[in-house]
């Protein structure tokens, strides 16, 4: 069977590009060792998947419904794009921020010409609750405006660039202390529903929430009491939960809500840096070295 690398079951250009790059021979799933996997789900890799296939390249840096189908386990490794789409999903974060900020949501709905009151970024208190790769481009993008960072990570490492890093023991203090909430970190069993009544009431009356991260890190009832009794400044939200977010759900309506569908890493953004990923890791496979973003099923990414 050798080294022959299957890309698919949707064969992107880009990706097919970077194996070839990297000196990869492009092979059947028949006949592959490896296995870029774009355009399906764990249920259709599961039906192709033979036990000649060593490592298998998913898309997404949240991988949960992978986990959770039981498919990522010890008859072969898995890695994830965890890390490739930081720099787009910062620069997504940013403008969400402004939006809420510079009030744009209601100038932009605004139908008769109005006088907003502003806020800005500069001199703020951000904390970041998930300051992997997504939290550390935010705040070097974030450091020319002079704010303050608060980073909550999994460990309590120092993260370059943050005036405080803390372990989730640290939360409370820094949804007290902070101007905008952004949540970046992995769906995880220890993570759903880490923002709920209890936490929204500790942040300011004029404080934002910004969820980048997954959904389900936020109890979307507890959120729409907040904002419908006005205990926090507003919510800007790429990811919801239930996602898709329905036609005529409470968010869609709420005055302080900014909604984008899940585009903080769109696919015409999310292909050119899937592509490094996987030019990187298949030199590593075929020269058999560590591959980069190995998926920790003890950890849940």
């Amino acid at each position: 069977m050798g080294d022959g690398i299957f890309v698919g079951p949707r064969p992107a250009a880009e990706l097919v590009g970077a194996v070839r790059e990297a000196g990869g021979r492009i092979t059947s799933v028949a006949d592959a060792a490896a296995v870029i996997w774009y355009g399906g789900s764990p249920k259709e890799f599961a039906a192709m998947a033979h036990p000649g296939i060593r490592w298998v390249q998913l898309p997404n840096a949240g991988v949960e419904p992978w986990l959770d189908a039981g498919i990522v386990n010890g008859d072969r490794v898995f890695s994830s794009a965890a890390g490739c789409y930081a720099p787009s999903v910062a620069e997504h974060t940013l403008a969400l921020m402004l939006t809420g900020a510079r009030r744009l949501h209601e100038q932009a709905r605004a139908r008769t010409w109005t006088h907003s009151s502003p806020a800005t970024l500069r001199g703020a208190t951000v904390a970041i609750i998930g300051s992997g790769g997504i939290g550390q481009a935010l705040i070097g993008m974030l450091a020319p405006l002079g704010t303050t960072v608060l980073a909550v990570t999994r460990s309590g490492r120092q993260v370059p660039g943050a005036h405080a890093s803390v372990d989730p023991s640290g939360v409370p203090d820094a949804l007290r202390y902070a101007d905008y909430v952004v949540l970046a970190a992995p769906a995880t069993d220890k993570t759903r529903s880490m923002i709920g009544a209890a936490e929204l009431a500790l942040m300011k009356p004029t404080s934002w929430l910004i969820n980048v991260g997954r959904g389900t890190l936020v109890d979307t009832d507890a959120l729409v009491a907040a904002l419908q009794a006005g205990r926090i400044g507003g919510a800007a939200l790429d990811v919801t939960d239930p996602e898709p977010l329905p036609d005529g759900h409470p968010l869609w309506t709420e005055p302080q809500v900014v909604i984008t569908s899940h585009t903080a890493n769109s696919e015409s953004l999310l292909l050119p840096e899937l592509a490094k990923r996987v030019r990187e890791n298949t030199e590593r496979f075929l020269a058999g070295r560590p591959l980069e973003g190995v998926i920790d099923t003890g950890i849940g990414y």
